[in-house]
């Protein structure tokens, strides 16, 4: 949110302590026990709950899309492009903190309280954004985002992992993907038209309103099939704060990281040598044993999920800005362009969730991350004039086919590997990686942005059609995330359980 690996936890006492989450008994005992032919993720026991937390998901989706058009524009007008993915990154630095506090928060009273608090927080970073006046100022609505969305992720996960039985986990993934759709093809429309009429602040200031319908539909069905303790007949379990100051490192040493990959200068060592200081500690109690060696099982699943999240999200965070900078594009337009991703990361999505495709699950994602090495790596191919712009869309439309199968099916073997008393620290301990890797490959990536001119780009485009300086900068951002991809490819054939081969 070190969770352990799935194992009887009764073989080594000492180390079973290092779980944040109570023991609990799988999906409650009052809905579905999924042995039923007609049981789904719609059927009447389900239904208010599927709809509620889909919602959620719908409302985040909206933030990231819409957000994400606006940025650049955003940095511009605030004279922040030099620091521009400290935009990015801030919210993934917070939410480390948040991942940790909402695992331990869900299994001693149940995710409602940590969701409710969570969409608040949200709603509140986005408020602050939409009224800076400086760069810093924005950074801090980021941060305060992520702590909501750090809080809003883990609580979502232990409730699918409690109230779905394990067949069907898949169709809630899925439907998790889906609910992407209209966002990634509304979002930009809508936010792009609003950044160039009214504003980018719009952007940021509008969206809080979509907070009221997730609250209305999702907490009663939330307090009535997953709230509270994961089993009340166990005593509640103390916090567990060496896990709270591993999170506070994790995410110290994050944030001293991407300050020291900006500054560019011998001094920056010494905030980078602490950040090093404080995260290894972190990462080594935080994640399952052997996440870092690409273990076979569970840990390579969560190393996995923090590669691809990583490497396709510093990439993409930069897309729209060289379109806008590069290419002479509008802000809709930029957008726009990435807007078939959403229905195609959905389909990724729906694939693996297929019954016939769980034999050939692993198989799968290989493919999946070698689709986003490829598009992450043909991505910089626009800067060259003579490359149309929709090669870009479709390539990008390739890498997040590869995605929806990639991310899916990495929460879908994260449960199955899982012991029933670990799912809560397990799921925990994917979202750690995946918000971790985002920091870290943004931290790297803006570094070499900036190392390369990159903090003048925002001031190069003179003329409609653009002509932005220093291509260069984008190209050190994109070559070396395809080349993560292309790393989590080999992990991948790595996710099934030794004891299974």
């Amino acid at each position: 949110m070190s969770a352990l690996e799935p194992r009887d936890a009764a073989a080594d006492p000492d180390e079973a302590v290092a779980t944040d989450v109570a023991p609990r008994p799988g999906p409650r005992a009052d809905l579905p026990d999924g042995d039923g032919a007609k049981d789904s993720v719609l059927d009447s026991a389900h239904r208010a709950l599927s709809i509620g937390i889909v919602s959620v998901v719908l409302l985040i989706a909206f933030e990231a899309t819409a957000v994400g058009t606006a940025m650049p524009v955003a940095a511009r007008e605030l004279n922040g492009v030099s620091v521009y993915a400290f935009a990015f990154s801030a919210y993934f630095t917070t939410s480390l903190f948040a991942m940790v506090l909402a695992g331990q928060w869900s299994d001693r009273s149940g995710p409602l309280a940590p969701l409710t608090v969570g969409i608040s927080a949200f709603a509140a970073g986005l408020l602050l954004s939409g009224t800076a006046g400086t760069m810093w100022l924005f950074i801090l609505g980021r941060a305060v985002q992520g702590l909501g969305g750090g809080l809003v992720i883990v609580a979502l996960y232990v409730i699918v992992g409690r109230a779905y039985a394990e067949h069907l986990r898949p169709a809630i993934m899925a439907a998790f993907a889906a609910s992407w759709v209209v966002p990634s093809v509304v979002g930009p429309l809508a936010s792009g038209t609003v950044t160039e009429h009214l504003g980018w602040r719009w952007v940021f200031l509008g969206i809080p309103v979509l907070v009221v319908f997730p609250l209305a539909l999702a907490l009663p069905a939330i307090r009535r099939t997953a709230s509270g303790p994961a089993d009340p007949t166990v005593p509640v379990a103390p916090w567990d704060r060496r896990r709270i100051r591993l999170a506070l490192g994790i995410s110290a040493g994050a944030a001293l990281l991407q300050y020291a990959g900006q500054e560019l200068r011998w001094l920056a060592l010494v905030p980078a040598a602490a950040g090093v200081a404080l995260l290894v500690p972190a990462v080594r109690g935080l994640l399952p044993q052997g996440t870092c060696r690409a273990a076979r099982g569970l840990p390579s699943v969560v190393l996995l999920r923090g590669i691809a999240a990583g490497a396709f999200i510093a990439a993409e965070s930069f897309v729209p800005l060289m379109l806008v900078t590069q290419r002479g594009l509008s802000p809709t337009l930029a957008g726009l362009s990435l807007a078939m991703g959403g229905l195609t990361w959905a389909l990724g999505s729906w694939i693996q969730a297929r019954p016939w495709t769980e034999p050939y699950r692993e198989r799968i994602v290989v493919l999946g991350m070698v689709l986003v090495a490829l598009a992450i790596a043909a991505a910089p191919s626009v800067l060259i004039t003579a490359v149309p712009v929709w090669v870009l869309a479709v390539a990008w439309a390739l890498g997040c086919l590869g995605m929806g199968a990639v991310i899916a099916s990495t929460s879908v073997l994260l449960m199955k590997l899982s012991a029933p008393e670990e799912v809560g620290a397990n799921s925990a301990a994917l979202q750690i990686s995946d918000g971790l890797s985002n920091v870290l490959l943004l931290a790297a990536g803006g570094a070499a942005f900036a190392a390369l001119g990159g903090g003048a780009v925002g001031h190069a485009v003179t003329t409609a059609t653009g002509t932005g300086s220093h291509p260069g900068a984008f190209v050190a951002v994109f070559l070396p995330m395809a080349g993560v991809a292309a790393a989590g490819a080999w992990v991948a054939t790595r996710l099934g359980d030794a004891k299974s081969l």
